[in-house]
């Protein structure tokens, strides 16, 4: 054999054992895994943080319908309770109502006091209503408005602008400006010219 056959036949043992760095980092992988440990302790606190973004999600439906209910609860209250203040308001009107049919009863009752016991009452239910943000309606003299005017009937008048309210009939009623009942009106006409 040739010496140039023999080395390369030959092999150094440093080349054997010794990998190849470049080589090593392409290889299986093995060095780059994390050892059983590692990966069961990984598993667990990832299941631990999982455990509390549950915990917390249930936490907060549970809130939420909580404070769903609740709001239900406040909102029925409020539509069950709304008029409690205004009926308050109410009561001493009926008592002062009360009293006054009961003074008519009495032998040698007053007038004038019935009248002005009347007039108290009257009073004392206007109050009421300011209150509660209800208003009256009253047109007289005032031109037709049939947002919140309802006309029974015309009458032919010389003295006034024609479509000038001239008798109200009955009052109406608004609740924060929004009409609840119309007053109940006569409107003025221009007379009919006879020829």
């Amino acid at each position: 054999m040739s010496e140039k056959e023999n080395s390369t036949d030959t092999v150094d043992e440093n080349e054997v054992t010794q990998p190849d760095p470049a080589v090593a980092g392409q290889g299986t992988g093995a060095e780059e895994m994390p050892d059983h440990a590692e990966l069961v302790s990984l598993l667990e606190d990832a299941r631990g943080k999982a455990d509390d973004h549950w915990g917390q999600v249930v936490r907060l439906q549970a809130d939420m319908e909580n404070l769903r209910k609740r709001s239900e609860r406040d909102l029925a209250n409020a539509h069950k309770f709304a008029l409690e203040r205004f009926a308050s308001e109410l009561l001493p009107v009926k008592d002062s109502l009360e009293m006054g049919l009961a003074a008519f009863d009495l032998e040698g009752a007053d007038s004038d006091k019935l009248r002005e016991g009347v007039a108290l009452t009257l009073q004392m239910l206007t109050s009421a209503l300011d209150k509660a943000a209800i208003s009256e309606v009253n047109p007289q003299d005032e031109p037709f408005n049939p947002d919140f005017h309802q006309a029974m009937s015309m009458q032919e008048r010389d003295d006034v602008e024609p479509n000038t309210v001239v008798t109200v009939v009955q009052k109406g009623y608004t609740l924060n400006g929004r009409l609840i009942r119309p007053a109940m009106v006569i409107v003025s006409k221009a007379p009919v010219s006879s020829s």
